[in-house]
């Protein structure tokens, strides 16, 4: 009777929580099971969530396991585990680990996704998240603002996840420092992979943020990740705590830099950063404060400029403030490789003494670097570059000793501070140049400043002891051997390779509702072919994936839109990206052609216009509040008889609706206000902060009705380009009013009864942080 009794109780011990247990740990099939095994687990068990799908689960996971015995929570199978809808994953106690998540399809109705603290108060020490993804799991609008990693306490990791697609306002990985807790906490970051983060329009993008500018140590070890295409704000890596360690990481396409902003002592050693030609917008490294150490880095076609630069050495506030901009002192930068980068070496950006008419003395950065020591660097050039050092304002405060430049055989001198030599290099890979072993004997001399025999090795790991030389790689032989194996970053069952796959061609005739379906059941990438003459639509076209339409002959096929007053044609959703090519697109005067969500617009929109005619609509595109267009760009179209043409003005200050907007070869006939309206009433320094170019267009009869007086409306965006356009009979005062002191340009423009195009210096906006 007893031992019935006893074997009873054992096995409703185990059904009590729904859970099997074996020696491999607890089972849990549900929400409720996983909160129960938490309570009752054990330091060394092991928590094990069945495969599957786990949705709007908001996980504490509290523990106080040992280093010898901690306690893990773990997918059944790595990456069969999907956590979705409004779920997080918050860790408080010692010694815990979780393994194998996945999640994807939701977002955190919290402030963080994976939160190494539960509450106000109860921190997590001495604990580990590895291999995990978090994949677009990202706020159903841009401007709500969240965190998707945020480290507290001391001692915690996170390896071998794969962090991407966050496109809301927030860093993706923040580690905080307020509080004694936080401080000197020695945190490890180490074999992730970040992979794409979109363009945002507005600061507060960075992938991985250190501290807050109160400038406490934190000696965390950011090694060994690997980050691509991470283009959400100027800031890649914002450090802003002291002390921290940043090596061997890879930078490959990302238009941003790491950038030691509010730090101080700071190492960023043996990092690679990989560029190209097709942006201008790739950067490398920029300093602020004191004591930072720039060593054994290696820089390939990064062509960013000023605070993109691919070494970016600020100007300084004079008493400034903690989150404002110190002067760069004490900073060693030795041993680096600069190869085909564009003006590789910046001193003095931000230098902005003649903008004291209208920014107050605390945003006037006019103290230089100085006590800076930069030696035994190589810049290597296959083309020529006419200015690889750029001066803002004065480089008397460096040390420059045993720099070399081969700048394609031309002689560089504006500056003494470069020794020119010719160097044989081997082209290794498509990035990597190293120079030939035993045939550059004058790279074997080098400067040995105060404190360099803490530079022990180079980029790949050899020894700098015992003989060293000029630039980031001491051995070619070494260099050969090195490749980049994607494969050691983020989670081992998780592929980053994307899969290409050939674009189905279909055909939609012009029966009802045809193209309509057609649209809605075809793959991303694919192309819909229009073979009638006219297309009647009577209300909005979702586009919420990849999609071209195009005519199947020479001759335009006509859509003609009969839907509701301010509807759109073609409605631009998150990730949507429309292709027009060869069409014609008539509306009822009362509409718009193209708009996106007016809410949840979770991520951007593209839209491509080729050889199309676009008439009789109310707007031809209209931004709706938190919406961003990545991309807009229209070629050899017109744009007629419309009441108002390009609003991309819904934001005002703060975020701005479109980041690269092109129109070359156009026609604006008629269009009666806003033709072109992209507007931002304030900047900010850390993104790219809109970029349009008109080339080629004419603009006949346009402006009739607009109160400004403006034609195109460019306020408060820095990259503006219009040239070889003709303005003819558009009645207004001016064609534009551009920025003299950023990046506005105008040049053979033909004006004809137009008014004029202005430039003026400065311009009083809002600085937005």
């Amino acid at each position: 009777m007893k031992n019935s009794l006893l074997v009873t109780l054992v096995v409703l011990l185990f059904l009590s929580c729904g859970k099997k247990s074996n020696p491999e740990g607890i089972y849990v099939r549900d929400f409720a099971e996983l909160n129960r095994a938490i309570k009752q687990v054990n330091p060394g068990g092991e928590i094990i969530l069945v495969n599957g799908v786990w949705k709007d689960v908001q996980i504490k996971f509290f523990g106080r396991g040992t280093k010898e015995k901690p306690i893990t929570l773990r997918a059944e199978t790595p990456g069969e585990v999907f956590i979705e809808g409004q779920s997080y994953l918050h860790l408080g106690g010692e010694n815990l680990i979780v393994n194998g998540l996945y999640f994807r399809n939701g977002y955190t109705p919290s402030t963080g996704i994976i939160r190494y603290k539960i509450g106000l108060d109860s921190v997590v020490n001495n604990s580990r998240v590895t291999n995990c993804v978090i994949e677009n799991f990202t706020q159903p609008s841009r401007s709500m603002s969240d965190r998707w990693v945020e480290f507290y306490g001391k001692l915690n990791q996170m390896d071998h996840c794969y962090i991407a697609g966050k496109s809301n306002d927030g860093n993706t990985l923040m580690v905080y420092h307020t509080g004694n807790e936080n401080t000197n906490n020695h945190h490890q970051i180490v074999y992730n992979y970040f992979g794409p983060r979109p363009r945002k329009g507005g600061p507060r993008a960075e992938t991985v943020r250190i501290g807050n500018p109160q400038m406490t140590p934190g000696y965390v070890n950011v090694s060994n990740n690997y980050f691509e295409a991470c283009n959400g704000e100027v800031e890649i890596v914002s450090d802003k705590a002291d002390f921290n360690i940043f090596r061997n990481n890879i930078f490959y396409k990302c238009e941003g830099s790491l950038v030691l902003r509010h730090a101080n002592y700071g190492t960023v050693d043996g990092n690679i950063f990989i560029g190209g030609d097709e942006s201008d917008f790739y950067g490398g490294i920029r300093l602020v404060n004191t004591g930072h150490w720039i060593t054994n880095n290696y820089f390939y076609k990064i062509k960013g400029r000023e605070f993109r630069s691919p070494l970016a050495v600020m100007n300084g506030i004079p008493n400034s403030i903690s989150n404002r901009y110190k002067q760069v002192t004490d900073a060693v930068i030795a041993y680096n490789t600069w190869v085909d980068c564009k003006s590789p070496w910046q001193f003095g950006i931000g230098q902005n003494r003649e903008s004291a008419n209208v920014l107050p003395a605390s945003e006037i950065r006019s103290l230089p670097p100085i006590r800076t020591t930069i030696a035994n660097n190589l810049i290597y050039n296959t083309q020529v570059d006419k200015a690889p050092l750029v001066d803002h304002d004065s480089i008397n405060g460096i040390l420059f000793k045993n720099n070399i430049i081969d700048n394609n055989g031309v002689e560089y001198s504006e500056f003494s501070v470069l020794q020119n030599k010719k160097i044989k290099m081997k082209q290794v890979n498509e990035w990597l140049f190293v120079p030939q072993d035993g045939q550059n004997e004058f790279l074997n001399d080098v400067f040995n400043g105060y404190d360099f025999g803490r530079i022990q090795q180079d980029l790949f790991g050899d020894s700098r002891t015992k003989k060293s030389r000029v630039g980031a790689i001491n051995q070619l032989s070494t260099a050969e051997k090195f490749v980049i194996d994607k494969k050691k970053y983020g989670p081992d069952w998780f592929s980053t390779d994307k899969v290409i796959t050939e674009p189905n061609i279909l055909s939609a005739s012009s029966a009802e509702g045809e193209l309509r379906k057609m649209i809605e059941h075809a793959k991303t990438g694919d192309v819909v072919e229009l073979s009638d003459k006219v297309y009647n639509i009577n209300s909005s076209l979702k586009i919420d994936k990849e999609i071209t339409i195009r005519s199947k002959t020479g001759n335009k096929a006509q859509l003609v839109f009969t839907g509701e007053e301010n509807t759109p044609a073609f409605e631009m959703n998150p990730r949507g990206i429309i292709k027009l090519e060869n069409l014609s697109l008539k509306g009822q005067n009362n509409q718009l052609a193209f708009a996106p969500l007016n809410e949840n617009m979770s991520a951007a929109y593209k839209l491509f216009i080729d050889n199309c005619v676009i008439e009789d609509f109310s707007y031809m595109l209209k931004a709706s509040k938190g919406s961003f267009a990545d991309t807009i760009n229209v070629n050899n179209t017109t744009i007629q008889n419309c009441e108002n043409g390009i609003v991309l003005a819904a934001d005002e200050k703060g975020d701005y609706n479109a980041e690269m907007v092109t129109f070359n070869e156009c026609e604006f006939i008629n269009v009666k206000r806003n033709v072109i309206n992209f507007y931002r009433d304030g900047y900010d320094e850390s993104t790219i902060g809109g970029f349009l170019t008109l080339s080629n267009n004419t603009f006949t009869s346009c402006g009739g009705k607009e109160e400004s007086g403006l034609l195109i409306n460019t306020r408060g965006i820095i990259n503006v380009n219009i040239i070889d356009n003709t303005f003819s009979h558009n009645p207004v005062k001016l064609v534009a009013l551009l920025w003299g002191a950023k990046n506005n340009h105008h040049s053979n423009n033909t004006l004809i009864q137009s008014g004029q195009i202005k430039v003026e210096e400065q311009q009083e906006l809002d600085i937005l942080y």
